[in-house]
């Protein structure tokens, strides 16, 4: 009697089915968004998350105010003129800019009877000067809050103009794409795609119960 002791061979296994076009296509292209958009939005993830903690915190970073007064003249005639459509309101903020250094943009530029009075905004900086329409002579008080106040004010894009505007909305579109792209890429990962989801939820979940517990 004979015993076949030879080793059994293990059934082959069947090769993995090759993934769809359209699905390696868009991992790939989520991928490479997601690796070149975090790239190009870091400084600004970067900006953003400093500023949230320098806002949330105003008290840990009171700047040191620097106010300063100033006087000076503008040419009689650009402002005493009983028509006051002919008061040279352009050459009066580009003599106060170049001559005096202000800075910002017009908030205000007010006419009455006996003066001018115009207001400068910018971040972290006003300016306010009344001019007297009778002989030209002006008051100058300008007001510098410091750093910490021009990165919250640009955080928050207070008396930035419409540029800067512009670059908050395009950088919140880049980093919502950034998310996305990110999301996007976990559905292609089998391993760990569970665990991510389960993650993802978890955060959701915390945040609202925290926003339930603590905000009025």
């Amino acid at each position: 009697m004979t015993i076949n002791t030879a080793p059994q061979q293990k059934p082959a296994k069947q090769p993995k089915k090759p993934k769809p076009a359209w699905e390696k296509q868009t991992a790939s292209v989520s991928r490479w968004l997601h690796i070149y958009l975090s790239m190009l939005c870091f400084i600004v993830v970067l900006f953003f998350a400093v500023t949230g903690i320098t806002l949330n915190h105003a008290e840990w970073f009171d700047g040191k105010e620097v106010e300063n007064k100033l006087t000076g003249t503008v040419p009689l005639a650009w402002v005493n003129t009983p028509d006051t459509t002919l008061i040279r309101k352009m050459e009066i903020v580009e003599l106060l800019r170049k001559k005096y250094s202000v800075k910002g943009y017009v908030s205000d530029f007010l006419i009455e009877d006996n003066r001018c009075s115009l207001s400068f905004k910018g971040p972290g900086y006003s300016a306010d000067v009344f001019i007297d329409r009778n002989d030209g002579k002006f008051k100058l008080t300008e007001l510098k809050l410091g750093l910490v106040a021009v990165l919250n004010d640009l955080h928050k894009g207070r008396d930035t103009g419409k540029g800067w505007s512009w670059f908050i909305d395009a950088s919140a579109g880049f980093l919502t794409l950034v998310s996305l792209t990110g999301l996007v890429m976990l559905f292609f990962l089998k391993k760990r795609r569970l665990s991510g989801l389960l993650v993802l939820i978890i955060g959701g979940v915390a945040a609202y119960i925290i926003y339930c517990i603590w905000v009025p």
